[in-house]
């Protein structure tokens, strides 16, 4: 995943939709490759995590992403794409 986004930097990628998923709350790696590129990332989680456990409010991506979507299932994925095609 983390030479993805480096491979993505290199190849002219315009948008990253990530649901990191677990990775949000215990990947300090994949943060560093989120911070380490150029390209916007849209942090995308299917459930609501502020209403879920508090250890999954705390995330190590959303520093450094454009924004974050929540809770609103699959439909989250086309609302970051849509982000992305009107920006």
């Amino acid at each position: 995943l983390i030479e993805s986004f480096h491979n993505a930097d290199l190849e002219g990628v315009e948008g990253i939709v990530l649901n990191p998923a677990a990775y949000t709350h215990t990947s300090i790696a994949l943060a560093d490759a989120v911070a380490a590129i150029d390209i916007p990332v849209v942090e995308v989680h299917i459930s609501n995590v502020y209403a879920r456990e508090s250890f999954r409010k705390d995330s190590y991506i959303s520093k450094y992403a454009r924004g974050i979507i929540a809770g609103f299932g699959v439909e989250g994925y086309r609302l970051a794409i849509d982000y992305f095609l009107r920006s």
